[in-house]
């Protein structure tokens, strides 16, 4: 990656979500305890089931179903959802628990302007089932990464990342709820970061200005 210098961009923000939605709703927190200086314009989840749905709605939050089963391949899913997400006139958008990959079409519209949180310490453990590929590993730490998506599967930049020690008698299940705190924690500083403007990649390096 080329150096990328950032600029200020809207804060209306786009979550997308597959499930329970529980950084959502740390975003949600952040929002309305004034730490997090954005606002959520729509969440919009491939599965009609997810949790997370329910938790914007309480919130007064415009919700959207697009599943991915309506869809005969993944072009035509990535077209549709850039097309909502573009329709809101969103600046950031956030992956929180989104169980898709987002596809070249979105990647293009939104430049540098897609995060996601992934329950690991970028690069170890991409992909699915991160605490358990640490329990199965045997380290000693792992922890929380908020990163900037982009066509490679969780390798985009490091923006904040979070230490979580790995316990004697952690399990996948253990381990996670002391990563999930750390992620609700970190995505929201996270995405205030981003929105500021204030901030420069060189290579994959991220630096604050």
């Amino acid at each position: 990656m080329k150096s990328v210098t950032g600029a200020e961009m809207s804060a209306r923000l786009g979550v997308l979500i597959s499930g329970r939605g529980s950084n959502l709703q740390a975003i949600i927190d952040a929002i309305q305890a004034g730490r997090l200086d954005a606002e959520i314009s729509i969440v919009i989840s491939n599965c009609a089931s997810a949790a997370g749905l329910e938790r914007a709605r309480s919130a007064g939050i415009l919700t959207k179903v697009l599943d991915h089963r309506d869809h005969k391949n993944k072009e035509s899913y990535d077209h549709a959802l850039t097309s909502e997400l573009l329709e809101y006139d969103i600046g950031l958008v956030c992956l929180a628990g989104f169980m898709k990959i987002v596809g070249p079409k979105m990647l293009r519209a939104f430049p540098n302007a897609i995060l996601n949180v992934h329950p690991s310490l970028l690069p170890s453990f991409p992909g699915l089932e991160p605490q358990r590929q640490a329990c199965d590993y045997g380290v000693k730490f792992s922890g929380a990464t908020v990163h900037v998506v982009t066509e490679d599967l969780d390798a985009g930049p490091v923006v904040l990342q979070a230490v979580v020690p790995v316990l004697d008698d952690d399990t996948p299940e253990t381990l996670a709820s002391r990563i999930l705190v750390e992620e609700h924690r970190l995505y929201p500083e996270a995405i205030a970061r981003v929105l500021d403007g204030r901030f420069r990649w060189e290579g994959r390096r991220y630096f604050r200005d």
